[in-house]
């Protein structure tokens, strides 16, 4: 093979047309081909290897020829047009599959790249031999010209991407558009591989640099392309990230395939060493042809991706009820932005705390509610750590405060010193103006600071950043009490309750509800109890739910309970009637 012809067909291969399925925009161009010559036959083929391959072709159903055989192989070989009025006074011809399978003229012209390449020919046959003006043979040039125009604008206009050469999502939608007229006997999927975690990329672009990982992302689309099936094609669409259509009898077919490919992938290796940092995973959703946008379908797809990062074997089929809950959690974002402004979505409930000592309510903790228009009443547990990720967390914790400090004002004009306790996130401690916001709160309403105390969880005070200390230190320095709520959950427990500036810690009822069944658990809460008086703090058990729990931490010397065995949290009004009729425990 000359090296004329083996950059020829790199040129060809490269542009990725081979064995792809039939196109709009070219059989738009062979139907016109057709009808202006008024010949039966028309298509545009390109010459591989070994074989004449028809992109497109009108009035035959032969999808390729022996390129022995092709007329076009002449265009290709010669670049230049070729028309043949006779193909049995041919003596190439004559014996050609062409003829046998009647037909007996040919006229074509060649598709030429800017480069020189020339990729096949468009053609036009008849079964009765004739001839072709000059006006025809400038007809049919400026049909080629056009399929040159369709390839390149494919090329040019964002059907390929730069770095790996591979067809991106554009060409994807163009792709299932054109399988969805001819949809195959068997169920189609779509397998979405990521090669790294996206969250791990800037990481490995630090260190590593942006070439290292653009050389993974070419040794990794090389390597799909080598592993899937013969006529398989293999779509770049983010940093690492590919998809493939895989034709399959079933589920269990397609996730062995998935296995095999990430085994494949784990396996990768660049041109310096061995890869660092892969971790591959493939997520895989079954196709619906006839009613799936390719958005939908690349979006389920990834959605599959990221549920195979949680699992050990790290390939994943799409799961409508994972997707249902995604989806969920999604809306509960764009509605809680109205509950905030709306009079009657948001309110709080307050579960009391009452003293070891007396036996008196000494406050209560302020818990968010959420009465969810179409949900009805959604749990805390649920929406709040969804909303904390994200910069609803500012405006949340604003009107935990605003209703915390009111209400408080309320109880204090009737005589109630209680003391409030508002819950506040890590997110929350990255906001400099946190505490100026709460004083000013309470400044508006004339509380005093032993009204209004914070709750900080040990997620947020672990690691906490120096604008996180300052507000801390602004807290202390302006009277307000911060408690540790659910202590003994967190990893660094002993090591920051040497550094936060608390008085309070709340032991979590993890441990308080296992007091009755499990030895450990009352050795543990005793330790606690024990160090955190020590270390000067007061303590709160939350989650008491019996009178044994009760006894057993008044005996440790346990200064605060909470929890059902003293009342569950209330509305305000149903708060106030329970007091009234409460009794020292």
């Amino acid at each position: 093979m000359s090296v004329h012809e083996q950059d020829r067909l790199y040129a060809l291969k490269k542009l990725n047309l081979l064995d792809t399925l039939p196109s709009d925009s070219f059989d738009r161009i062979t139907r016109m081909a057709s009808q202006l010559f008024d010949l039966p036959i028309a298509a545009i083929s390109l010459t591989d290897e070994k074989r004449q391959w028809f992109k497109s072709r009108v009035g035959t159903e032969h999808s390729e020829i022996p390129r022995s055989d092709a007329c076009d192989s002449e265009v290709t070989e010669t670049s230049t047009g070729l028309t043949v009025p006779d193909l049995l006074d041919s003596p190439r011809y004559q014996n050609s599959v062409l003829v046998q399978s009647g037909i007996r003229f040919y006229a074509g012209a060649p598709l030429t790249t800017r480069e020189g390449h020339t990729l096949g020919a468009i053609c036009v046959l008849g079964h009765e031999p004739r001839n072709m003006s000059v006006h025809e043979v400038s007809v049919l040039q400026d049909l080629a010209a056009m399929v040159m125009d369709q390839i390149e604008l494919q090329s040019a206009y964002g059907r390929l991407d730069p770095l790996t050469d591979l067809p991106n999502r554009s060409q994807f939608a163009v792709d299932l558009r054109d399988m969805s007229r001819t949809p195959p006997p068997k169920a189609v999927y779509v397998l979405f591989s990521e090669v790294i975690d996206v969250a791990s990329l800037g990481s490995l672009q630090r260190v590593m640099g942006p070439a290292y990982v653009e050389e993974l992302a070419r040794a990794a689309g090389r390597l799909l392309g080598s592993t899937l099936p013969e006529g398989g094609r293999v779509y770049h669409l983010g940093p690492c990230q590919f998809a493939h259509l895989l034709i399959a009898e079933d589920d269990d077919d397609v996730v062995k395939a998935a296995m095999g490919l990430r085994k494949a992938l784990r396996g990768l290796t660049t041109g310096e060493a061995a890869a660092v940092m892969v971790r591959p995973v493939v997520g895989i959703a079954r196709l619906r042809l006839e009613d799936q946008h390719s958005i939908d379908i690349l979006r389920t797809a990834h959605s599959a991706c990221l549920d195979a990062r949680l699992t050990e074997k790290g390939v994943a089929l799409y799961s409508p009820e994972l997707e249902a809950d995604h989806q969920r959690r999604f809306q509960m974002l764009v509605d809680f932005r109205s509950a905030l402004e709306s009079p009657d979505q948001l309110r709080l409930e307050y579960q009391p705390r009452i003293s070891t000592r007396s036996g008196e309510t000494v406050g209560a903790e302020a818990l968010l509610r959420w009465a969810h228009p179409k949900w009805g009443n959604i749990s805390p547990a649920e929406f709040i750590p969804i909303i904390e990720q994200t910069q609803l967390a500012k405006q949340l914790t604003e009107w935990v405060m605003q209703a915390a400090t009111e209400q408080a004002s309320r109880w204090q004009a009737n005589g109630l010193n209680l003391c409030i306790s508002v819950n506040i996130s890590a997110s929350n401690l990255e906001e400099t103006d946190l505490v100026e916001r709460l004083l000013a709160a309470m400044r508006r309403h004339d509380l005093p600071v032993s009204s209004i105390e914070v709750e900080l969880t040990e997620s947020a005070l672990v690691d906490y950043s120096p604008i996180a200390s300052n507000q801390l230190d602004a807290l202390l320095e302006a009277g307000i009490r911060v408690a540790i709520d659910d202590f003994g959950t967190g990893y660094s427990s002993l090591a920051y309750l040497q550094e936060i500036p608390a008085q309070v810690v709340k032991i979590d009822r993890t441990f308080i509800q296992r007091i009755e069944q499990e030895k450990r658990s009352r050795t543990l809460v005793k330790a606690m109890i024990s160090m955190a008086h020590d270390l000067g703090y007061s303590v709160v058990a939350e989650g008491v739910e019996d009178h044994q729990t009760y006894a057993f931490l008044d005996g440790l010397g346990c200064d605060e309970v909470q929890g059902y065995f003293v009342s569950k949290p209330l509305p305000a009004n149903q708060f106030e009637q329970w007091l009234e009729t409460s009794t020292p425990q």
